[in-house]
């Protein structure tokens, strides 16, 4: 029955991928649209090529022209009339600017008969970027802000006020033309305007806002960053249409398919999952325990995105961790494993975008010595899991929606 476990965790993780790509993402958000004037595409974010690359594909789009910004390494070869270029990433740096500068002035003199295609992924906040300071203040802080333990919603919501483009300023200088954003979150339900920092999105965030986040973490800020936290961005965009598409919900529906399909009764738990890696595994294996002996097969999904708090030097990530905590309250019970990986392919510093443990996890970690509690303490989930033949390893995925962790319960 393990055996079947573990071939059905991999058959579901195939599937829920499969869904979110970003080209199979861009294809459904397109497939009902029809744009009749010309179309100028600019694609920014880690997913920029392959989302580019389904646009220029798609039979009812017609690209004019069009610019890729995405990380180095990530540009896979040319697109007809659209021009591919790479830049630095999490950190912007000069062809970050500079590419930013070359889509921009794609978008100049446009009319209303014209449509600005706008993709977006993850990363899109160091890609596109025009700062309105000079660059080395913008990398000071940025390094500031990501040293600093800010989450993604306070890091946006400072990056917005220093930029060009970001906070619904992009989607301005387009104006009159029409944009239709297409958009592959990344954060946890989906808030347009903290996507790659909202450059087609109207800004929820308030100076006030930003102004309380650089005291929060004491900011190092010149007075000019200071004064331009003072500034109020968009808050109503008129020419402005968005899909958001290929995020941890997609996820999270296309597992729920899979399940179903080899004999599951899915029941979604949440897709906003923000808790300890620990607590979460601790949770989902209390309860497959508490539904064992149902008399039917469920599996029970959580998308989002744990955390971990570093108390020790070993190997590991998120996922990993949360599998090898579900191992303790999964010991002995048949029928019942836990699997949880980043949509991205990775997790943590590791070959492995996850981790899978069931009912045999712990005895067999215990013949060979390992404690599962020692395990945790010192974070070295990846060496345990190892051990015990649990890791998932798919590579490089190409998309990034959050991760997806599943509870199986066998009947």
């Amino acid at each position: 029955m393990q055996t079947t476990l573990r071939a059905h965790a991999e058959r579901i993780l195939q599937a829920s991928l499969a869904a979110v790509q970003p080209d199979a993402a861009v294809r459904r958000a397109l497939s009902a649209q029809s744009f009749p004037g010309p179309v100028t595409l600019i694609a920014a974010g880690k997913a920029a090529w392959p989302m580019a690359k389904a646009a220029y594909e798609s039979p009812n789009v017609r690209i004019k022209r069009g610019i890729v910004l995405t990380k180095y390494g990530h540009a896979q070869g040319p697109l007809g009339p659209i021009a591919c270029c790479e830049g630095g990433h999490p950190v912007p740096d000069e062809n970050s600017f500079a590419n930013t500068e070359r889509s921009l002035r794609l978008v100049e003199n446009l009319t209303a008969g014209d449509t600005v295609l706008f993709l977006l992924s993850g990363g899109g906040s160091a890609l596109f970027e025009k700062p309105l300071l000079p660059v080395s203040q913008l990398q000071s802080i940025t390094e500031q802000l990501l040293a600093c333990g800010a989450d993604i919603v306070e890091i946006n919501t400072i990056r917005k006020r220093l930029s060009a483009v970001k906070g619904g300023r992009f989607a301005q200088l387009c104006a009159p033309a029409q944009v239709f954003s297409v958009v592959l979150s990344d954060i946890l339900g989906d808030p347009l305007d903290m996507i790659a920092s909202g450059p087609a999105a109207p800004d929820s965030a308030t100076c006030a806002d930003a102004q309380a986040i650089a005291e929060k973490y004491r900011l190092d800020l010149t007075p000019e960053a200071r004064e331009l936290l003072r500034i109020e961005t968009p808050k109503v965009l008129s020419n402005v249409t968005t899909q958001i598409t290929g995020s941890v919900r997609e996820l999270c529906a296309a597992a729920s398919a899979a399940c179903r399909a080899l004999g599951y009764e899915p029941v979604l738990l949440t897709d906003r999952l923000c808790c300890e890696a620990r607590e979460a595994g601790s949770f989902l294996s209390s309860i497959l325990r508490t539904h064992a002996g149902a008399g039917r097969s469920l599996a029970f999904l959580a998308g989002g995105e744990t955390v971990v708090h570093l108390t020790g030097s070993g190997t590991g990530g998120r996922n990993q961790e949360l599998a090898l905590s579900a191992a303790i309250g999964l010991e002995g019970l048949e029928g019942a494993a836990v699997f949880s990986i980043g949509s991205d392919g990775t997790d943590g510093p590791t070959d492995a975008a996850g981790g899978y443990t069931d009912g045999s996890t712990a005895a067999t970690l215990r013949s060979q010595g390992i404690n599962i509690y020692q395990a945790l303490q010192n974070n070295d989930a990846y060496h345990a899991l190892q051990a015990a033949g649990g890791l998932l390893i798919t590579g490089p995925t190409g998309t990034n929606v959050n991760d997806i962790a599943v509870g199986l319960l066998q009947k």
